[in-house]
C-alpha cells in the first residue's frame, strides 16, 4: 500500500513497482485518514509512507500503526537536510527502511531508484515484525561484484601494524541494530568502519544522530578521515566507502562508480579493501539484511586473517545477509545482537 499526498507521487510509485511481477499494488491513499479504512478492507505486507502529509504526518500515522497493528512500513521520502531530525524519529517509530522517492532525473539515476525501492519493498516483507511464513521469490537479475569497484584483495605484508579495525554491514533493519552496538562500544574501542544500506543524505542524519547518543564518535564518512579509537566513520549514502592504510595508520576512501551488488555503498566493497589494508588485524561483522551482500566479502576478510561475526537469525529483522554468510563459511561466531559487542571487543583484544 502507498500513502503520499502527492498523486503524481502515488501513481509513479504504482508504476516502478508494477515493473516486478513479485510485488502487486493493492491500494494507495492520499492521507493516513483514508489509509486506515483501506486496511479495514485488505491488510498489505508491506506500506510505503511518506512523512510530511495533510491531517496526520507519517511518524503519527507509523506510531499508532505499530502500537495497533504492526506492518512492515518504509519511509519513502524527499532530500533532507543533514540535521533533520526526522529521519531519526521515523526509525525510532519502527520503520524498517527509508528510501528516496523516484529521481526523475537522468535515467540511470532513475533506473537505479527502480531497484532500490522494489528491493527494499521485498527486504521489507520478511521484516520480523509478523510471524508471516512467506517467502519473497527474487528472479535472477545481473548484478555486479566488488570486482567492479575494486581488485580481489591481497594480503598487504609489506607494512606492520597492531591497531584493530572493525568493520560492519548492516542493511534492512540495520538502522536499530547499529545503534544497539554502537551504544554498547567503550570510548576506548577501536575504529569502526560501518556500511549500511541508506540513501544520500540520510546516512549523515542517522551519523549525527548515533553521535548524539553513543559515547564514541559518529560521523559521515570523508575522503581521508582517520580510523581511530573511539570513533565510527558510517559511509556516506551513493558511494562506496574503502578502508586505506598509511604505515601504521587507517584512514577511509570515499569513491563513486557501479552499484555492487544492487548496492552503493556496497559492503562487498568495504571488507574487500578491509581484508586487503588490515588482514588479521581486523574483525568483520555482518548484521541484519535481505540478499547477499557483505557475505563473499567477509569470507575474503576471514581468508586474510580477520575474525568474523554474524548475527544470528533470532535477533535479525531479515536474516538474509549473515545467513549467506555463513552458508559461505565466511563467519567464525555467530551471536544474537547483544552480545556482539562483547564479541566484537573480545577479538580485537586477541
Amino acid at each position: 500500500m502507498i500513502i503520499d499526498d502527492s498523486a503524481l507521487v502515488r501513481q509513479v510509485l504504482q508504476e516502478v513497482l508494477s515493473t516486478d511481477p513479485d510485488i502487486e499494488v493493492i491500494g494507495s491513499a492520499s492521507d493516513p485518514f483514508r489509509a486506515a479504512e483501506l486496511l479495514r478492507e485488505r491488510v498489505p505486507n508491506v506500506i510505503l509512507l511518506d512523512i510530511e502529509m495533510p491531517k496526520m504526518d507519517g511518524i503519527t500515522f507509523l506510531k499508532k500503526l505499530m502500537h495497533q497493528h504492526p506492518i512492515p512500513t518504509i519511509i519513502c521520502s524527499s532530500l533532507v537536510q543533514s540535521d533533520s531530525p526526522t529521519t531519526m524519529a521515523a526509525l525510532e517509530a519502527g520503520a524498517v527502511d527509508i528510501i528516496l522517492k523516484p529521481s526523475f532525473g537522468k535515467r540511470e539515476f532513475f533506473e537505479e531508484s527502480k531497484i532500490r525501492i522494489c528491493d527494499a519493498v521485498k527486504a521489507a516483507s520478511l521484516a520480523r515484525l509478523r510471524r508471516s511464513k512467506s517467502t519473497a521469490v527474487l528472479h535472477p537479475s545481473p548484478k555486479l561484484s566488488a570486482d567492479a569497484v575494486l581488485r580481489p584483495a591481497r594480503a598487504n605484508t609489506t607494512l606492520r601494524t597492531t591497531e584493530k579495525v572493525v568493520a560492519i554491514g548492516a542493511s534492512t533493519g540495520g538502522t536499530e541494530a547499529l545503534r544497539e552496538f554502537l551504544e554498547a562500544m567503550p570510548l576506548d574501542c577501536p575504529g569502526v568502519v560501518i556500511v549500511q544500506h541508506m540513501p544520500e543524505l540520510f546516512t549523515a542524519a542517522f551519523a549525527n544522530r548515533l553521535n548524539q547518543i553513543c559515547k564514541i564518535t559518529v560521523k559521515e564518512a570523508s575522503t581521508g578521515d582517520a580510523v581511530i579509537r573511539g570513533q565510527a566513520i558510517i559511509a556516506r549514502g551513493n558511494h562506496h566507502l574503502l578502508l586505506r592504510r598509511s604505515g601504521a595508520q587507517y584512514s577511509v576512501q570515499v569513491i563513486e562508480g557501479a552499484l555492487v551488488n544492487r548496492h552503493r555503498p556496497s559492503v562487498d566493497v568495504l571488507f574487500r579493501s578491509t581484508a586487503e589494508s588490515a588482514g588479521p588485524n581486523a574483525v568483520g561483522v555482518i548484521m541484519t539484511g535481505m540478499g547477499d551482500d557483505g557475505a563473499r566479502g567477509l569470507k575474503e576478510m576471514k581468508d586474510a586473517g580477520a575474525k568474523t561475526i554474524a548475527q544470528d537469525e533470532a535477533t535479525s529483522v531479515v536474516y538474509g545477509m549473515p545467513a549467506e554468510a555463513v552458508k559461505r563459511g565466511g563467519v567464525d561466531k555467530i551471536v544474537p545482537l547483544d552480545a556482539i559487542p562483547t564479541a566484537v571487543l573480545r577479538y580485537c583484544e586477541q
